[in-house]
Parts: C-alpha cells; structure tokens; sequence
C-alpha cells in the first residue's frame, strides 16, 4: 500500500515541478531580466535540497512505474510483487546515495568553506 500511497505523491510533485518549470521558463519571453531573478533564486541551499528530492520522487516514481508495469502485465509479477518492491527500493538507494552527494557537493563545500 505505501509504494501506491508513495507512487500517487512523487507524480504529483513530479507534475506541479513541471507546471512551475513551464512557468518560469516562459518568463523568458516576457521579461528576462525577472526570468534571471528567478533563476538566481534557485541557486540556493533550499532549492539544492529541494532537486536532491526531485530527483529521488522521479527515481522512485519510474521505478515503481516499471514495477507496476510488470505487476499488471506480467503472469507471475503479482506472485514477486513484494522481492520487485524491494528490489527497486535497493536500486533506489544504490543511485541516489551518489546522486545526492555530487548534488549536495558544490552547496555543501560553498556552505562550510570549501573549494
């Protein structure tokens, strides 16, 4: 139940990030000198943190999309429906434990006097 309960909320973030991402690449046209303002705004901590969980909601959405996939289509998937759960959430963590860091490197260095 928690993968549907997890899968129903990373599409919905995953839809209202593409909702804002069209918004403000639209203000480009409109005015650039705002559409920079924006831009310069999401060079934050906040915002670095805020794409670390973006692009684990879209991980974890199109792996538990390929899960749901071969549950549905798959005779025997409703049968390894639990080892496939478990299976995306070690694939899940084995790419976003990387991830995260090269992500996180650039704020974290600029935060506590890195390079």
């Amino acid at each position: 139940m928690w993968s549907w309960v997890l899968h129903r909320i990373t599409g919905v973030l995953t839809f209202f990030f593409l909702f804002v991402h069209v918004l403000d690449t639209a203000l480009v046209r409109v005015s650039p000198d705002t559409y920079n303002e924006v831009i310069e705004t999401y060079k934050t901590p906040l915002v670095n943190l805020l794409e670390v969980g973006l692009v684990g909601a879209v991980l974890f959405h199109a792996l538990n999309g390929i899960r749901v996939m071969l549950v549905d289509f798959w005779e025997k998937g409703p049968k390894f429906q639990k080892p496939m759960l478990w299976t995306i959430l070690a694939i899940w963590v084995v790419v976003m434990i990387p991830g995260a860091y090269f992500m996180m490197k650039r704020t974290v260095e600029v935060m506590f006097g890195g390079h």
